[in-house]
């Protein structure tokens, strides 16, 4: 449990290291942002395929996986749904800017819901590196992350320090997020698998919905490719180090 909430809290703090440039810079190229969306989806890609699918595999029959899979996908896309998804550099909706901002602010809450239950999930498998290889694998993700809710934030006006502690905020739900995973699959032995498909499921969609377009939305498509390729490669070393 002590080392859940370690990697739960570094994982979520990720969130705020990489806010934390926006105290001294107000932009990011396009070229850097989508490098950057690129390497953490290959990396969430590798995490997903290489370590939390496999693992499942090991303690539960393939339509479990494939049942948890699509259960993961399927929770995505409602909470899609439910919270109007606003482009953070290309939004068109218009409303006001205090409401826009919430707006922003609450979808990418939602959106760390399962990545924390991901973590969760992983830290009760029986593989002992798993579950900080996911927190770490998230906290990467999160770092970039991060750094666009907080440069949104600035461009509405919003004042430096608090645009910094927003953004933490926003990855602070993933803490909880974990506890509730790790229990429920420490409660009901049968539900590890289940749990791990599941956040496969809802990381694969995180990738292809939303970190793969976004970082081939401003014509850096190739660099974007390498640099997915690149995170890919250093996920699948890392599983192989963690073993």
């Amino acid at each position: 449990m002590d080392e859940l909430l370690i990697g739960s809290s570094l994982s979520a703090l990720a969130t705020g290291v990489g806010a934390l440039p926006i105290l001294f810079f107000k932009t990011v190229t396009h070229r850097w942002r989508d490098i950057l969306l690129a390497f953490t989806a290959g990396i969430m890609m590798a995490a997903a395929t290489f370590s939390l699918i496999p693992q499942a595999l090991d303690d539960a029959a393939f339509p479990i996986v494939a049942l948890g899979v699509i259960s993961g996908m399927l929770v995505l896309t409602v909470l899609e749904s439910a919270v109007p998804h606003i482009d953070l550099e290309h939004t068109r909706i218009n409303v006001s800017m205090d409401k826009q901002a919430l707006l922003i602010l609450s979808a990418i809450t939602l959106h760390n819901i399962p990545e924390g239950l991901s973590v969760g999930v992983s830290y009760s498998s029986d593989n002992p590196g798993l579950g900080g290889m996911i927190a770490f694998a998230i906290g990467l993700q999160n770092a970039p992350e991060g750094f666009l809710v907080a440069l949104f934030l600035i461009n509405q006006k919003v004042g430096k320090v608090t645009a910094f502690i927003l953004a933490t905020m926003t990855g602070a739900v993933e803490i909880v997020a974990a506890v509730i995973g790790f229990h429920l699959t420490a409660l009901v032995e049968g539900l590890v698998p289940y749990g791990l498909s599941f956040a496969a499921g809802a990381m694969l969609f995180i990738v292809y919905k939303e970190l793969i377009p976004e970082s081939h939305g401003d014509g850096h498509a190739r660099s974007s490719t390498f640099s997915f390729i690149i995170g890919l490669l250093v996920m699948i070393g890392l599983v192989q180090w963690l073993g």
